[in-house]
């Protein structure tokens, strides 16, 4: 025990932490700051929770993943993972730089647009460093080392929300004004110099992986993905909701809209592989061989354990969404939400993070992981308390606490079990699909919650967020029966 004690304090957990910065930054500037700046811009309330979909970056993740996984970027020479990962850090900050420099009282769609940049390249980020983490040590410390990441992760939510809010408030945007919130993105931007830092000094994870030596498919593939992207994008612009005033019937309208979708994308593929100007074997290598691996790693509770991944974090996402709107509207100030939850939430989210790591190494990962589920999804109805309450910074502080302290143990949890379920021959695409599933339906929910909370008030919807979390921990019970990751 005390060996693994030393370790946190070793080289790879320190850089594990700055590395964990470097995803944890841009996640809150997309998910949270994002949402006080457009609020404060008098953008409607529906809009601002719409722009959580920009996390379908995260969600669809697995898509070029593959790419990520078997094709090497040779010109910088800092082998396979770094040079990806350097990549994706310069194209994060420069992501930043154009959110900054567009006023989205003027132009909202090019902010939508800047935004989803953002999290597309962010999420490659967060693709090449789960890799990196997962290969740089064996499954007896990846406890140790998912407590490390998530630490800096942490740390990295905590500059990129109340860091920017404080800077926002400092610099008066309590009364809107464009060139605060621009000052502000620029001087995000410039802080993921610290990841690139981390990067530059740290050093290859040596694993047995295949790199492809077929570049020019796999580029010819990720053009074919593109495409169908594209086609996806298009088909969802053209096809009008006709239930957009009843929230039910739009939220089952969309999912039937983004079945076509996938549907039509699919089709586009299918026909490249079938006029042979796809190859096959690089669909087959990509995507058909991680899950085939998974499939045969767990046989017919692989499904079962899918499922569970895409519900884990349901009750957090769908709930979190609307926690930036709902302080502002209960009647607290930008430096409020900077000081009490981007701040101290950060570091009760760091202190449930470590919790839930000594945990998992005492108890093993699926108690752990069941433990997450029930403090997650309990800690929304404290949320249902808040708003049956005047402003008060002392009930706030204290539902901030439960929170975070619970959220940060359930993701210590979720993580730990996810790197558990990976192959090292498929780490970034199994990851990538597992962290993708995850997203995937608790961001397509979210994005009504503005609708929702219109429809039914704040005290209804934390309950409602609440109870969702329900049927995981059934889920959890079974298969820590039939499918346990120890």
């Amino acid at each position: 025990m005390k060996r693994k004690f030393l370790f946190f304090f070793t080289e790879k957990p320190l850089k594990m932490i700055m590395l964990g910065f470097s995803s944890g930054l841009p996640i809150l500037l997309v998910f949270s700051t994002l949402s006080v700046w457009l609020t404060k811009a008098g953008i409607a309330r529906s809009t601002v929770t719409l722009f959580s979909w920009a996390g379908f970056a995260y969600a669809f993740k697995f898509l070029w993943s593959p790419l990520v996984d078997k094709v090497r970027i040779s010109f910088f020479n800092m082998g396979h993972r770094r040079s990806w990962l350097l990549v994706s850090q310069i194209l994060i900050i420069f992501s930043l730089i154009l959110t900054s420099i567009n006023d989205p009282q003027k132009n909202i769609y090019i902010t939508a647009l800047c935004i989803t940049l953002v999290a597309f390249f962010s999420a490659t980020q967060d693709i090449i460093i789960d890799a990196y983490r997962i290969e740089s040590i064996d499954q007896k410390l990846q406890g140790s080392l998912s407590s490390t990441y998530i630490a800096g992760y942490r740390i990295g939510m905590l500059v990129g929300g109340a860091g920017s809010l404080w800077l926002a408030s400092y610099w008066g945007a309590e009364h809107y004004d464009y060139s605060v919130w621009k000052k502000v993105y620029l001087a995000m931007s410039l802080l993921m110099l610290i990841g690139i830092f981390a990067n530059l000094i740290s050093h290859e994870p040596v694993q047995k992986r295949v790199i492809s030596n077929k570049v020019n498919l796999q580029l010819k593939f990720f053009v074919n993905i593109l495409i169908s992207v594209i086609i996806f994008i298009f088909i969802y612009s053209i096809i009008l909701n006709p239930f957009a005033d009843k929230n039910f019937l739009s939220f089952m309208f969309t999912v039937l809209k983004l079945f076509i979708c996938f549907l039509c994308s699919g089709l586009y593929i299918f026909l490249m592989v079938k006029i042979k100007f796809q190859d096959s074997s690089i669909i087959k290598e990509g995507y058909l061989s991680p899950v085939k691996n998974f499939i045969n790693k767990y046989g017919k509770f692989a499904l079962l354990i899918l499922l569970l991944i895409s519900l884990y974090r349901i009750a957090d996402v769908v709930m979190g969404v609307m926690a930036n709107i709902f302080y502002l509207e209960k009647g607290y100030s930008i430096n409020d939400i900077a000081t009490y939850s981007k701040f101290f939430g950060v570091f009760a989210t760091i202190v449930g993070g470590f919790i839930g790591g000594y945990f998992a190494i005492k108890f093993g990962t699926m108690i752990t992981l069941f433990i997450g589920a029930l403090i997650a999804s309990s800690s929304n109805l404290l949320f249902a308390w808040l708003a049956t309450t005047e402003a008060n910074i002392k009930y706030l502080i204290s539902v901030i606490t439960a929170d975070n302290i619970s959220s940060g143990f359930a993701g210590a949890a979720f993580v730990i079990y996810l790197s558990g379920l990976t192959s090292i021959k498929f780490t970034a695409t199994q990851y990538a699909l597992f962290s993708s599933l995850m997203l995937f339906l608790p961001k397509l929910i979210a994005g009504y919650s503005g609708s929702w909370v219109d429809l039914m008030g704040y005290q209804n919807y934390f309950v409602t967020t609440a109870l969702i979390g329900i049927p995981v921990l059934f889920l959890i019970i079974y298969i820590s029966k039939v499918a346990p990751v120890k």
